[in-house]
């Protein structure tokens, strides 16, 4: 059995990439940046999807 990361919330992300918390917010309700899923009422990202969609930026 693997072991995976824990899910990012929206201030992880933010730091990650160097985006305020605002912007992650406006990208979802555009449809746009790293996938990201509702868990309650919280945004979470898988972060190798993270990172993955950032190396798709630069494809």
């Amino acid at each position: 059995m693997t072991r995976s990361e824990p899910l990012w919330g929206v201030d992880d992300v933010s730091a990650f990439l160097g985006v305020p918390v605002k912007t992650l917010y406006q990208w979802k309700w555009r449809q746009y940046g790293p996938p990201v899923r509702k868990v309650g009422k919280h945004l979470r990202y898988v972060p190798d999807h993270v990172r993955r969609w950032v190396e798709d930026l630069a494809a």
